[in-house]
């Protein structure tokens, strides 16, 4: 877009309608305000764009992208366009703490040698409810330990320099793993960083098992392509058994009807202190979303 703000926030969304509002206004409520922000619809069939239209700051920008392309391919254009330093990323149904673009932007700007730094993240319900909360380890040697089984970091919190992306695009050919497959293949010549506060919250109200094996499925295949190239056969053999492991375990408490259960013990427990933040990170949000909503409603 332009090169006068400093970080440049990429939407893609798709079929966001009833999520998207709160989503754009947790950014309208940042303590950072050097941003634009990139509502990128891939296709929508529902009212997304209408809603994200709805909101008139000169920092945000609508692009419709016209036929369903994939989140991978969304973010690759997204941050061909943008002009800032640094590029975070945001999806259309999650809500970003008021203070989680400035403490990722100090971050970077006091560790020159770190590409990408991400963060923790609460999980919650549809109504506003803490399910748990996903934390990462700090540095970048224990993040990247064991690539193979899993690289932590949570993607809907990824904040970076733009020219790092640039220089790694994500595979557009991958589905529900562009993440793993990125910090797989960057990990060696990159640096990466988690923040231990809660930077985000992410919306998980339920879970879709076709969409987990197609991911594990496609995984596992970019682990058997990986070790060919790196010669290592018996950590493909970890990752795959363990993605194997993990498939049953989703398909028996999925089938089982024990979806919340699950979704439970993949967020571990939320402090008491940190649910009291969040319901009030959650209701200025929402009240953000009204109020830009009413005030667009009176000016037509």
């Amino acid at each position: 877009m332009n090169n006068r703000h400093l970080i440049s926030i990429g939407m893609p969304v798709f079929n966001c309608e009833s999520t998207v509002a709160y989503s754009i206004a947790s950014i309208l409520n940042q303590t950072f305000e050097e941003w634009e922000l990139i509502v990128y619809d891939d296709g929508s069939r529902d009212g997304t764009v209408a809603v994200a239209r709805q909101f008139s700051d000169p920092r945000i920008h609508v692009v419709e992208g016209g036929q369903n392309g994939g989140l991978p391919a969304c973010l690759n254009r997204i941050i061909g366009q943008c002009g800032s330093e640094y590029f975070a990323r945001m999806d259309g149904d999650d809500i970003a703490y008021p203070n989680r673009f400035q403490d990722q932007f100090d971050f970077l700007q006091s560790h020159a040698d770190v590409d990408l730094v991400a963060g923790s993240m609460i999980v919650f319900r549809n109504d506003g409810s803490a399910l748990g909360v996903r934390r990462g380890v700090e540095a970048h040697e224990e993040i990247c330990a064991n690539p193979w089984a899993g690289i932590p970091m949570a993607h809907p919190t990824w904040m970076g320099r733009t020219d790092w992306f640039r220089r790694n695009p994500y595979n557009p050919d991958l589905v529900r793993m562009e993440d793993w497959e990125l910090l797989f293949r960057t990990c060696r010549d990159s640096k990466f960083a988690n923040l231990p506060e809660i930077v985000l919250g992410y919306r998980e109200d339920s879970l879709n098992l076709r969409k987990i094996l197609v991911a594990r499925k496609h995984k596992c295949a970019v682990m058997l392509q990986k070790a060919w190239v790196d010669r290592s056969p018996w950590h493909a053999a970890a990752g795959i058994g363990g993605q194997i492991a993990r498939s049953l375990v989703d398909i028996t408490a999925i089938g089982l009807n024990l979806n919340y259960l699950l979704l439970k013990h993949r967020a571990p427990p939320v402090l008491s202190n940190e649910i009291v933040v969040w319901h009030d990170v959650f209701e200025k949000t929402r009240g953000k979303a009204l109020e830009q909503m009413a005030q667009q409603a009176v000016s037509n």
